[in-house]
This record gives C-alpha cells, sequence and structure tokens, in this order.
C-alpha cells in the first residue's frame, strides 16, 4: 500500500501534475474523478484506506484547495449531494452567507445606480466562507476516518510542494502581467519569482491554515487564530466579515431535490442552489417528448432544448432563493409532472419563444467552480461541486492565511426591481440580506436506478452548469450513452436572459445553425461549456466507469 509520502513523491517527479484527459476509466473497488489528477489519486487513497466515499470527498476537496487554486478552495463554498449505500440521500448545503453588515443596495451610489465592479471585485464582494464547515459536517455525520487524516494529505502536498504544471504557471504570468496585488505574488518561489513549470511550488502559509483546520476541525477555521486574521484582514481593507460572522456560521443539511425519469430517480440539490429544480423541471420536460422523432443534435432537438430551458430558468428567477429567507417557494409545484405538462403545452415547435425581461429574470454566477465525483465499494456515492465564483475570486487574500478569497456577493440581485433583457435580475427572493446565502447555479447530481446509485455528475460553468448536468444526464439515460460520450458531445445553453443559444464551438452544423436562426433563435458560438467530472455504474458488471471532461487539462478519472 503506497504511503502519503510516496504520492507525493509521484507528484514531485512530475507523474500527476500533467495528466492527459482519458477517455474512460474502469475500476472495481472506487472511483474519483476531479479536475486535479493529484487530488484525484488523494481520494483514491483515502478509499484504499478504508475510508467511504464522504472521506475520501473531504480529501479531495481539500487537495483542491492545495493544486487547483483558482476554484477549488477554503475560501468559498458549495454543497454536496450523498447517497448512502442504504439508498437513502442527503445534502450538505456549505453555500456563503452575507455578512451581518451587508445592505440591500449596499453596491449602489447616491443615484442608485450599480457601482462598476463593486459587487464582483471587491472586498466587499467577499461573502463568509463555507467549504470548511460543510467538509466537516459531512465527514462528522457520514465519514469514518479520522479528519485529522483526511487533511493530512493537503497540509503535505502544500508543504512540500508539487511540481508545478503549465496552466498554473500561465495564470501566474497573467497575474504578473496585471499587477495584481495579491495575485501577482502569490505563485512566487522560494527564489522569489513565479515558480516555472516543473519546479516545485510550496504553499506554508496555507499549510500553517490547514494545520489549523486538521487540528481543531470546524473552529480551526472559523475561530480562534485564523478566525482573527480573516476579520483583521477584513478591517484593515475595508471590508465586512467579522468575528462574528465567522463565529455564528454554519453548515446546512437538506433533504434533496428529487424528481424521476422513467425507470430512474434524480437527486440534486435543492434551493439555495437552483440546479436541482431546473434539472427536475427540464427532465420532465423531455419525458414528454418522442425521440424517436426528434433526432439527436437535429434544429428541432436543439430548438427544444434551448425551449426547456428557456422556461426553467424564468422559473429560478421568478421564485428561487434562501429557503431560510424564503420559504413560500413552490418547489412541488415546480418540479411536478403537471408544470411540466403546461410547460409542454406553450411549445411551439417552430419558432422560438421570447424571453420577456418585464415578468421574469435572472442570472449571475461566475465560471471558475469545480467539480468532482466519488463512488466507493460499498454502494456510496458523493457529488461536491464548490466555488470561488471568478477564477481565483476576489483575487485576494491574506499572505498569513495562504488562501484564496471568494467573490460570491455578485450571485445576489444587485438593483431591486430591476431586470434587463441583458441578464440583470432585481426579483424579490435573491436580494442582499445579512446572513442570507446566495442563489447559486451548481448541480451536484446523483442518479439512482433500483436504489443504488448509477451516474455521479456534475460541473463547473457557472451559469451554464444546469444546462450541461441536464444535457449529460439526459445523454445517459436517454440516449444510452457512455460516460465519456455524454460529457464530450456537443452542449447547448439558453439562461431565458440574454435570449440566446449559446453552443460549442465546432460542434454545430452550420446547416443547423441557419435553420435555428430562421425560428428566431439567437445563435452564438463559445469554447466550451462546462468541464464535467462523472462516474456511471454499470451494474451488470459490477464496474465503475469514470471520464473527466477533455476540456480540463490536469483532470483524471483515478479507481482501483
Amino acid at each position: 500500500m503506497k504511503t502519503w509520502l510516496s504520492i507525493l513523491l509521484t507528484a514531485l517527479m512530475g507523474f500527476a501534475s500533467a495528466v492527459p484527459s482519458q477517455a474512460q476509466v474502469k475500476a472495481r473497488n472506487g472511483m474519483v474523478v476531479s479536475t486535479s489528477g493529484i487530488a484525484s489519486d488523494v481520494g483514491v487513497e483515502v478509499l484504499k484506506k478504508g475510508g467511504n466515499a464522504v472521506d475520501a470527498a473531504v480529501a479531495t476537496a481539500f487537495a483542491l484547495a492545495v493544486t487547483h487554486p483558482a476554484a477549488g478552495n477554503i475560501g468559498g463554498g458549495g454543497f454536496l449531494v450523498c447517497m448512502k449505500s442504504d439508498g437513502a440521500v442527503t445534502t450538505i448545503d456549505f453555500r456563503e452567507k452575507a455578512p451581518l453588515k451587508a445592505t440591500r443596495d449596499m453596491y449602489l451610489d447616491e443615484k442608485g445606480e450599480l457601482i462598476r465592479n463593486e459587487n464582483h471585485l471587491s472586498v466587499r464582494a467577499i461573502g463568509v466562507p463555507g467549504t470548511v464547515a460543510g467538509l466537516y459536517k459531512a465527514h462528522q455525520k457520514y465519514g469514518r476516518r479520522p479528519w485529522a487524516t483526511l487533511v493530512q494529505p493537503a497540509i503535505d502536498l502544500a508543504t512540500l510542494g508539487f511540481e508545478m504544471n503549465w496552466s498554473l504557471a500561465g495564470d501566474a504570468q497573467y497575474f504578473v502581467e496585471q499587477k495584481s496585488p495579491f495575485m501577482s505574488r502569490y505563485f512566487l518561489g522560494e527564489t522569489g519569482k513565479p515558480t516555472a513549470p516543473g519546479e516545485v511550488w510550496k504553499q506554508p502559509a496555507l499549510a500553517g491554515t490547514l494545520t489549523a483546520i486538521r487540528d481543531r476541525g470546524h473552529d480551526g477555521f472559523y475561530r480562534g487564530e485564523v478566525a482573527r486574521k480573516i476579520a483583521g484582514f477584513m478591517q484593515e481593507n475595508n471590508g465586512l466579515i467579522t468575528e462574528q460572522d465567522l463565529a455564528r456560521y454554519e453548515a446546512m443539511e437538506r433533504p434533496p431535490v428529487k424528481g424521476t425519469y422513467k425507470d430512474y430517480e434524480i437527486y440534486s440539490m435543492p434551493p439555495p442552489s437552483s440546479g436541482g429544480v431546473a434539472l427536475v423541471e427540464m427532465m420532465n420536460l423531455m419525458e414528454l417528448a418522442d425521440f424517436k422523432k426528434l433526432e439527436f443534435n437535429s434544429a428541432a432537438y436543439v430548438h427544444f432544448l434551448a425551449e426547456a430551458m428557456r422556461r426553467a430558468f424564468a422559473d429560478r428567477a421568478e421564485f428561487l432563493g434562501d429557503p431560510d429567507f424564503n420559504p413560500d417557494m413552490p418547489l412541488e409545484r415546480l418540479i411536478s409532472k403537471a408544470h411540466a405538462k403546461k410547460r409542454y403545452a406553450e411549445i411551439d415547435m417552430s419558432k422560438a419563444s421570447v424571453s420577456d425581461s418585464t415578468r421574469f429574470g435572472q442570472l449571475y454566477d461566475g465560471d471558475s467552480t469545480t467539480h468532482f465525483s466519488v463512488m466507493d465499494g460499498e454502494g456510496n456515492a458523493v457529488s461536491l461541486t464548490y466555488t470561488l465564483e471568478y477564477g481565483y475570486g476576489s483575487r485576494m487574500g491574506s499572505t498569513e492565511l495562504g488562501f484564496i478569497f471568494n467573490n460570491e456577493m455578485g450571485d445576489f440581485n444587485p438593483i431591486p426591481g430591476t431586470t434587463t433583457s441583458n441578464g440583470l435580475i432585481g426579483t424579490r427572493p435573491n436580494l442582499i440580506e445579512p446572513e442570507k446565502r446566495m442563489l447559486s447555479s451548481m448541480t451536484p447530481t446523483i442518479v439512482a436506478k433500483h436504489g443504488k446509485p448509477y451516474l455521479v455528475i456534475g460541473s463547473p460553468g457557472g451559469r451554464t452548469i444546469i444546462n450541461t448536468v441536464f444535457q449529460t444526464v439526459l445523454n445517459v439515460l436517454e440516449f444510452d450513452m457512455e460516460i465519456d460520450k455524454a460529457i464530450e458531445v456537443m452542449k447547448i445553453h439558453h439562461q431565458w436572459l440574454p435570449d440566446r443559444i449559446n453552443y460549442e464551438k465546432d460542434l454545430l452544423s452550420p446547416d443547423t445553425g441557419e435553420i435555428l436562426r430562421s425560428m428566431g433563435h439567437a445563435v452564438v458560438e463559445q469554447n466550451s461549456l462546462g468541464e464535467l467530472m462523472g462516474i456511471r455504474l454499470d451494474a451488470e458488471n459490477d464496474v465503475m466507469i469514470g471520464a473527466s471532461d477533455s476540456s480540463s487539462s490536469e483532470g483524471k478519472a483515478s479507481g482501483y
């Protein structure tokens, strides 16, 4: 059996720092798929040592905080969906919260207009982090390996370092060129220069923060020295977060959103994530379609997907927010088969609908999030998505603490009552309030068959997350695609406002694009949509099949 030291030495020799994307990986005893090969290997080692899927998820998440700092984090937040071996499903909500000093109009000037970048690129855009609380809560309730052993691999990676890859080195150069006050120094090596590809990058300050978390669990971050340093940083830079905010933060366990698609059960995140509600709503619409007459990726098929997305995202904007502040959300109606039938009847298969910004609203979310999927050999599964919001979040942090703060406050609706056709939303459920959790698009999902996990899937991508997960689930359940193909085939995105279809470059035929335009759709090309990490269980052969999206240069499915 490998020791943690041997894993780290392997990483230092470059084995895991430049893992090529793989079509699919098969294993019988356990699988972790993440955007960092090093982190995936850390998670699998936990499984080999008798840990369950929750233990592996905790270790993987902390490792990602070291190896994938653009989105892996202890300064942000996210969501975890867990299916236990007995078929029970639960979720952990560790979304960031607005500080106690936050106000509804905090980003507006004296004219009531949004101050440019104030809600995204300022210290006041930082929400109270939730990641450490969420991982600790999941472990305390459902893990079985000692907490310290799950945090230690991340400490070792931060202390001993790992080989700098080309992707991180490119980010380091970018921040130097931008003269970013914190980030231009973040990647410095022992020579005082940015760590170059192939060199070992060490993070001693982060190792110190992780050590406090290892030794004191939840309180190692939210109380004591780390909390004092966080609050001190905020006070020095005119931020809002205080020691009281940190001490009051708790992750929440919530029942999942549950839907069905034919013989499958779909479990995903409830609010304050909008992902589960929108996913189930769209899968209900798909269940009404005749796919024998609706050829995959034809113009008619893409049109139908876009119309389903349009309606789910409009409902998202009108109704969804933090459940602790919006107890009257009509969740059961939105995910009902009856609601889907009503929505289905509204779709004209010959022309595009029109998104009306005076009637409903929608959507923020940065594009730098990360997702990983875990299965163990006992029938437990974890789907976890967490984020800093933008790539590298607020691009701010304390040199004493070594991690990056989120900029999640930008996910709130910033101008009350103002919704525009370009996507600015002002609906009530997601307005800023003290200690409120901002609405999210993260969609960690587990699909079950006969009470056992069948598909574990999720993605980063900000506003595109819901739709990339939705299409991948549909590809597997309806079109019986292998997990790698389901991840790689063309995806589209429509979010109600702006009123347009985004599609992946070179994957939509010109003829299909022209037909869609003739139906009234605006069609816009972009490089990629999402970065999916998934596992499918081949129950007949008792094999887990994992795949990482080829758009992730460092992603890896690791199993044994």
